[in-house]
Parts: C-alpha cells; sequence; structure tokens
C-alpha cells in the first residue's frame, strides 16, 4: 500500500471514477430488494427526464442534491431507493422525430400513425438512454436495474385506469371549451405551459356603426383579424358615456353583422375607449363573457392557423397575419379607424413550440380539478406535505385554491391514447375497446403531465399490490425546481391522496435555479449554457458535485466557476492528507472500531470539532440546506483537519512511536470521509479503499454515531486559543516582512498556553524563551500578548518606514473622506447607499489608522 501511495502524488478523478463506480455497480446497493415498511425504508422518486433529453444544469443539480439524500439515508441503515424512470415527453419527441421525418422528405401524415410510432418507438431505443448513461458519470445511485418508462406496458394500464375510474366519477368530460391552442404543435395545451413575453402591437381604434344610423361607437383592439368573430360590444354599467346604448345594436364592419351592446363589470373603462369587441371564439375572457350572456360563439381561426369560412371568402385560408393586414385595409377603405398607437402588452406563447397562442373553442377531454385540489390543499396546510422553501407554500395553496379545469387531451400521436370510443352518437370509455363492430377510437393522447402525475406509485406497480409498493410507497421527498410546482407536485399529490389515500411524499424541495454567469438564464439558443459534462471532464464529479451545492440556495443564483475550483481544491486537499497520514501508519495499526482516547489537547479538540462537523451536517442535509453541508465541510476539511489538526500532530505522525496518533488520525479521517461521502462519493470512496482494516465500500458503511461525551469545550476553548496566537504572529511576521523560514525570539506573556506554547512556537516560527529584556515589538494575542526580540530574522527599520508610509496615506484618505462628508450638498444629493458607503469607508480607515499607533 505504502509503495502505491508513494507514486500516487495527485487525486485523478478521470481514472479514478469509472473504477469506483464499477464497483458500486457490481456492490448491488443501488438496488434494494424491497422489505420493511415505508417508515423504516427511504426512497425518492426521480424527476422523470425526457427520453430525448441529455444531462443539464438542472439536471445535474437536483441529481447531486438527490443523490446526497440517499447516501446519507442509506448510510444511515435505511433500505435506500432511488427510482429512476424516463419521461416519453409527447410534444417533445414527436417534435424531435418529425424535424428527421421533414429530413427525409416526408411527414408524418404521409407515413401514417402506426408507421409514425414505430419510428419514435426507433427513436427511443437509439437515443433514451442517452441521460441515464450521463447520470452516472454524475455519480447518482439510483436503481439502474429497475427502470421505468411512462409508455411501459404496466404504466400504460396504471393511466389508462385513473382515466377511466376519473371518468365514471364524473372528473373527467368532453366540452367545447376555450382552450391555449399551440399552432406550432397543432395541439391544445396547458395554462401551464403558456410563458408570457411583453410584444409592442399596434391599438387600432375602430368605429362600429350603430344600428339606428345615430352615429358610431368606438372600440381599440391590436387583433383587427378576430373582428370577424365578434358578436357583441360590451360597457361598463357605470360608464355614463354608454348607459344609454346599453340595449341597442352596433354593425359589424366588413361582415354587417349586428352586434348587442350589452353591459359588465369586466369592461376596463380607463382602456382605449370603454368600449370592449366581444369576441368569444378567440379570446379567453370574451368566451367568459359570451357564455354568461349567451353569446354565440363563431370561430374565424382555425387548428392550421389559418382563416376558416366563417370568416368569409375575401379572407380565408389568410394566415393570420395576412388576415390582419388585409382586414385593416378594408377598414381603411371604409373609413372606420379613427387612431392607431403603438401598445405593448403580455402576449402569451408556447412553451413547447414557442409560437403564439391561439384562444380557440375546441372540442376538448377537460378535468374537472376542484374536488380534488381540496384534500391537496388540506395536506400541506395540515403539514401532511411540507414544502422548502416555506415561501413556496404560498405559491402553492394560491394556485390550488384557484384552481381551472385542465384540459388533458393533445392533438399528437406519440402518448397515451385515450380509452375513449365512438359509433355515432354512442361514447364508451374503459380499458379494454367495447364489443360489436363500428367503434372507432378518440385519436388524441393525454397531456404528458397526467401520466407524470402517477409518477410515485405507477413506478412502483400500482395499481397491483407489488413488494415493492408496500415497501417504498409513500416515498420521502421530491426534489425539483419551482417551473414544475403546479405542472407536476400539485398533480402528483392530488392523485397520490385520489389513488392511494396516501400523501405521495412527505417533504417537496424546491431548489434554486443556477443562471448563467451574467445572471441572464442558460440557454443554447442564447449561449448561456454551461455543459455540466464539460465540468466533470475538466474538473472531476466530486467538484462539480461540491460546486452545484455550494451555489444552491433558496434563491436563484449565478454560475461560479469559483465554486467548481473550491470543490476540486478539496478533494485534492482530502486526498493528499490522507496520504499524509496513511504513508505513516505503522504495520498493524488500523481503522480503530471504537473512538480512541486522546492523548493530547488536540486530539480532544479535534474529536470535539468532529463531533460539531457531523452534527452540523446532519442539520444541513435533513434541512435541505445543502450549501450549508458543502461549505460546512469545506470549513471542516481544509480549515480544521488539514490546516491545523495535522500540522499540530505532524511532529508526533514523523515519530518513531506514532502508533497513538495514528490511531486518533485514522479515526478522524474514516469519520470525515463518512460525512463527506453524500457530497463528494468519489474521492472519499477512493480514500476509503486505501485506508488499513476498511471493509467493503464506503457506501455501504454506517453513518457516524453522535457521542456528546466526545464534546470537549475546554479543548476546543484552549487550542482555539493557540489558533489565533498563530494567526496573529503570522500576521506580524508578514507585515515586517520577517524571512520565511527564520525563528524570531520572543516571549509568552499570556496565560492558557500550558499544553499549547510549544505548537504556538513551531507554527509562527518563533523561539519562547523568559528574556526579560526589553522587546522590540509586542503582537496582542488572546489572554495577553507576544514580546518580540531583536533579531537579523527581521528588520524593524524598514517595517517603520513602511508603517509610516502607510500611515501618511491613510491620513490622506481619511482627510478626503471627511471632506467630501462635510459637502452638504452631496449628502443631500447623492443616494443614501453612496453617503453610507463613504461612512463607512471612513470609519475602516479611522480604525486602521489606530491600529497602526
Amino acid at each position: 500500500m505504502s509503495a502505491e501511495l508513494e507514486s500516487r502524488t495527485r487525486y485523478d478523478p478521470a481514472a479514478a471514477e469509472p473504477r469506483i463506480f464499477e464497483r458500486w455497480m457490481e456492490s448491488g446497493l443501488f438496488h434494494p430488494e424491497p422489505g420493511g415498511t415505508p417508515a423504516e425504508n427511504y426512497s425518492i422518486a426521480i424527476p422523470p427526464p425526457n427520453v430525448t433529453g441529455v444531462l443539464h444544469m438542472g439536471h445535474a443539480l437536483n441529481g447531486t442534491i438527490q443523490d446526497s439524500l440517499m447516501r446519507y439515508r442509506r448510510m444511515q441503515g435505511r433500505r435506500a431507493k432511488w427510482i429512476l424512470g424516463t419521461d416519453h415527453a409527447g410534444i417533445a419527441t414527436q417534435t424531435q422525430v418529425e424535424k428527421l421525418l421533414r429530413s427525409e422528405g416526408t411527414s408524418r401524415e404521409e407515413i401514417g400513425r402506426e408507421a409514425f410510432q414505430a419510428r419514435v418507438w426507433e427513436w427511443r431505443e437509439r437515443y433514451g438512454g442517452a441521460i441515464i448513461e450521463q447520470y452516472k458519470r454524475l455519480g447518482a445511485s439510483v436503481d439502474y436495474d429497475d427502470e421505468r418508462f411512462t409508455l411501459d406496458d404496466a404504466y400504460v394500464r396504471a393511466v389508462l385506469k385513473v382515466f377511466v375510474d376519473l371518468y365514471d366519477k364524473g372528473l373527467i368530460y368532453r366540452d367545447n371549451y376555450m382552450v391555449n391552442w399551440d399552432p406550432g404543435t397543432r395541439s391544445a395545451i396547458s395554462d401551464l405551459e403558456v410563458a408570457e413575453h411583453e410584444v409592442t402591437d399596434t391599438l387600432y381604434s375602430i368605429d362600429y356603426p350603430l344600428a339606428s344610423g345615430n352615429g358610431s361607437i368606438t372600440v381599440a383592439t391590436v387583433r383587427p383579424e378576430t373582428m370577424l368573430a365578434d358578436t357583441a360590444i360590451a360597457v361598463h354599467p357605470d360608464d355614463d358615456r354608454y348607459t344609454r346604448l346599453i340595449g341597442e345594436s352596433a354593425v359589424l364592419p366588413i361582415v354587417g353583422r349586428r352586434l348587442k351592446i350589452i353591459a359588465d363589470p369586466y369592461v376596463k373603462p380607463d382602456f382605449g375607449t370603454g368600449a370592449l369587441k366581444i369576441t368569444p371564439g378567440h379570446d379567453p375572457n370574451d368566451f367568459e363573457i359570451g357564455r354568461a350572456h349567451g353569446l354565440d360563439e363563431v370561430s374565424v381561426i382555425g387548428e392550421d392557423g389559418r382563416m376558416t369560412a366563417a370568416a368569409g371568402e375575401r379572407f380565408a385560408g389568410l394566415g393570420v397575419d395576412e388576415a390582419r393586414a388585409a382586414v385593416v385595409g378594408a377598414l381603411r377603405e371604409e373609413g372606420r379607424i379613427v387612431a392607431t398607437e403603438p401598445y405593448t402588452h403580455a402576449v402569451p406563447f408556447s412553451d413547447r413550440s414557442g409560437e403564439r397562442i391561439e384562444p380557440l373553442i375546441s372540442l376538448q377531454w377537460f378535468m374537472r380539478m376542484d374536488e380534488l385540489a381540496a384534500p391537496a390543499i388540506a395536506a400541506v396546510r395540515e403539514g401532511r406535505v411540507r414544502i422548502h422553501p416555506e415561501r413556496q407554500t404560498l405559491r402553492y395553496l394560491d394556485w390550488m385554491e384557484n384552481i381551472r379545469p385542465w384540459c388533458i387531451s393533445r392533438q399528437l400521436w406519440w402518448g397515451h391514447r385515450l380509452p375513449v370510443y365512438y359509433r355515432g352518437e354512442e361514447t364508451y370509455v374503459g380499458l379494454e375497446p367495447p364489443p360489436g363492430e363500428g367503434w372507432e377510437q378518440d385519436p388524441d393522447v393525454l397531456d404528458t403531465w397526467f401520466s407524470s402525475a402517477l409518477w410515485p406509485f405507477a413506478t412502483l406497480g400500482w395499481p397491483e399490490d407489488t413488494p415493492e409498493l408496500r415497501a417504498f410507497y409513500p416515498t420521502d421527498v421530491l426534489s425539483t425546481g419551482r417551473d414544475i410546482l403546479f405542472l407536476w407536485v400539485a398533480r402528483m399529490i392530488m392523485m397520490g391522496l385520489e389513488f392511494t389515500g396516501t400523501e405521495p411524499f412527505a417533504d417537496v424541495n424546491i431548489h434554486s435555479t443556477i443562471l448563467a454567469r451574467d445572471g441572464r438564464r442558460m440557454s443554447k439558443s442564447l449561449g448561456t449554457g454551461i455543459d455540466p459534462l464539460e465540468l466533470i471532464d475538466a474538473h472531476g464529479a466530486d467538484a462539480t458535485r461540491f460546486g452545484l451545492l455550494a451555489m444552491s440556495s433558496t434563491q436563484d443564483v449565478k454560475f461560479s466557476d469559483e465554486k467548481i475550483a473550491q470543490g476540486q481544491a478539496l478533494a485534492n486537499k482530502l486526498f493528499n492528507a490522507s496520504r499524509l497520514v496513511l504513508l505513516r501508519v505503522p504495520e498493524g495499526v488500523t481503522v480503530p472500531a471504537t473512538v480512541p482516547a486522546p492523548q493530547t489537547v488536540e486530539d480532544a479538540w479535534i474529536l470535539s470539532r468532529l463531533q460539531r462537523a457531523r452534527s452540523a451536517t446532519e442539520r444541513a442535509l435533513e434541512d435541505f440546506e445543502f450549501h450549508r453541508a458543502a461549505l460546512g465541510l469545506y470549513d471542516f476539511v481544509y480549515g480544521e483537519l488539514c490546516d491545523w489538526y495535522l500540522e499540530l500532530v505532524k511532529p508526533r505522525l514523523y515519530a518513531d512511536d506514532n502508533a497513538g496518533v495514528c490511531e486518533v488520525a485514522l479515526h478522524v479521517l474514516a469519520e470525515t470521509l463518512a460525512i463527506a461521502h453524500p457530497v463528494i462519493p468519489f474521492v472519499t470512496e477512493e480514500i476509503w479503499s486505501l485506508m488499513p482494516g476498511t471493509e467493503g465500500l464506503l457506501m455501504g458503511s454506517r453513518w457516524p454515531t453522535g457521542d456528546d461525551a466526545l464534546g470537549d469545550p475546554a479543548a476546543e476553548e484552549e487550542v482555539g486559543r493557540a489558533i489565533a496566537a498563530v494567526q496573529e504572529l503570522r500576521g506580524w511576521r508578514d507585515r515586517v516582512g520577517a524571512r520565511p523560514g527564520a525563528t524570531v525570539p520572543a516571549r509568552l506573556d499570556a496565560p492558557g498556553y500550558e499544553r499549547t506554547a510549544e505548537h504556538v512556537a513551531r507554527l509562527a516560527r518563533v523561539d519562547f524563551s523568559p528574556d526579560g529584556s526589553e522587546p522590540v515589538a509586542t503582537v496582542p494575542v488572546p489572554g495577553g500578548a507576544v514580546a518580540l526580540f531583536a533579531s537579523d530574522a527581521v528588520d524593524l527599520e524598514a517595517e517603520a518606514r513602511r508603517t509610516a508610509e502607510r500611515r501618511e496615506t491613510l491620513q490622506a484618505e481619511i482627510a478626503r473622506a471627511e471632506g467630501k462628508l462635510a459637502n452638504e450638498k452631496f449628502v443631500a444629493k447623492a443616494p443614501e447607499a453612496v453617503v453610507q458607503g463613504e461612512r463607512d469607508k471612513l470609519a475602516a480607515l479611522r480604525a486602521e489608522l489606530e491600529e497602526l499607533r
């Protein structure tokens, strides 16, 4: 072992990680056999990545978060299952395959549904496993032996059963209703798949002549092409300008249709002219007004994004933009446009295709949500499901309390086809096709999020009473980004309660979003994307994991190269520190089975600090404060174990009789590897394999047990005092330019260093003696001071000159700052933050000058 370690002067993640991961896979620890109860076990269902996906920064961060939790609980002795699977991702996957077909000069319509589905399955077989292999690079300890897919036969059966059961309960129904129509995918999409972008359009003021012939009423619109579908004009009931017109009719320009003038409180009197054209077929708010007033619903824009025959022969077949230009032209011919102005407003766009949404009335399948939402609201209000951070709870409750019906049908060919059949006026819904001839199945498929809502229990075999379901459901934690709190998390809670009677998880961790270095969102198209695989290639998986956790918190944060570098430094430091100890362990000394008794105050100190590090790491992981777990480990490993304890015990390690200190050092190292393993698993597993007396994998070993008896406040205070003294003396040496290797004669004039004076002297390179001569300098330390005596190691005259020069500089800067703050105009006109900054700077300058006196 010594020969091998002697030759390994640095940790090489590229060489170590594949070998270590292979050992993990072969161990079987990723694949727990079902047994016990969910309360005894621990499980997380991975947010299923798209079958066509590749690892991006969100996957990398969330995968690291989940893996840290899984490794921690596994080491606590829990039977831990991280449920793995991928999502068929209906629209996203279909879009990819349609692009492929177009490149081949064909289309899904040309090859037909059956052939198209076969091509999608080919795509899935070719590309579907890419992201799973990439998760392995990250070190994710998911159950690779039990991978699920949302179009597995068993999963499909579960989805169809849920649809049928909800239909039988009256919660799923078919209706002509306003939907978000995505012309890009030619499918309806849900409200949650719509993003609003600011757009500047032209606001047209258009005169609609009154049917009485006595004047006109002017309306304002940014979409004149939809006026062809107007069926009324609405005004506010209290708007004195129009109360006399309520109940009368206007005439729709170009078309000639009579429009009743109605009163509705929705109308804003201060927008435009205060008169609103009502187009129930093409505006969600107009649709609601139309239904309330019993208005006709005319559709002039079709699902292909072109004007329908209802728009009239002059406009039928035109694209929306072409129709707008044509309608405006026709209105100008009639002299109906009285004003135009730029108007900036929020416009809905499809998150799926990027195209502008067309609100259309469409015959779709919907799901009533209010009955399902009530118990899901109670689960969060009563604390059975806890959402972290707390502010996300308010978002959840606000959305759930105002929930709307969900359009669950999609006009796609890839996905779970609706278990609905039609024959004439008959409709049949069931798990199997109906008996008899003449039945045709509905061509639509279910929204991807419908099947994803069953993920925590359908992946475990529901509706069958499987051993996996009994052992691992409900799961413990769901970790995800805030963007799918409603799309997915809320729906899983609703479905879990409805079909299993139990909340699907106890805790929801909403992790932060890591932004690009410049603060913009990460995007390939914007050139701001950062590939986590490139980070792993360059710095190693541990460095990447550490950096991502250190960046994460409850707030979105810019990507930090420094945090990745910090993780790489931590892995190297831990490896080198371990090597220092292991190369000095004598034959026969192994990691002790019990905590060895401390031999010195520094031993007692590190054992006490180790207890604090363990409990702090536990608390951070259990509170989902992963940045605290990562940075706390860094502070302990770097700042206490390596920089101080190993420096303090070096003489003992290098001594011939070092068995005692090696036992303490091995124990501390073993415990440190264990508590660091969830965050940086590869390097800790590598070092563990080099430790004398360890058996098996670190991943499968037990989490350190806390022992309050090891807490030693007195030792912490004593060594802490010595560390502070060393830092003060090193600072003095730097200031006076003492030669690095030279020892300065000194006298310690402070109590409390009886067991640490030797350490202070060695680490600060001073030579303590009871000399009673006059010191040339005095350095304050905890409890007193250290007197420094003349020596050729220090040029005190040079230090005096440097001090004098610095004093002059400080006095000049203080005078400038005082003059600036004495300027009444500056204090009155400058922002308060700028003024306060000057005050703070002046206070710091004065404090530094005081120290030099």
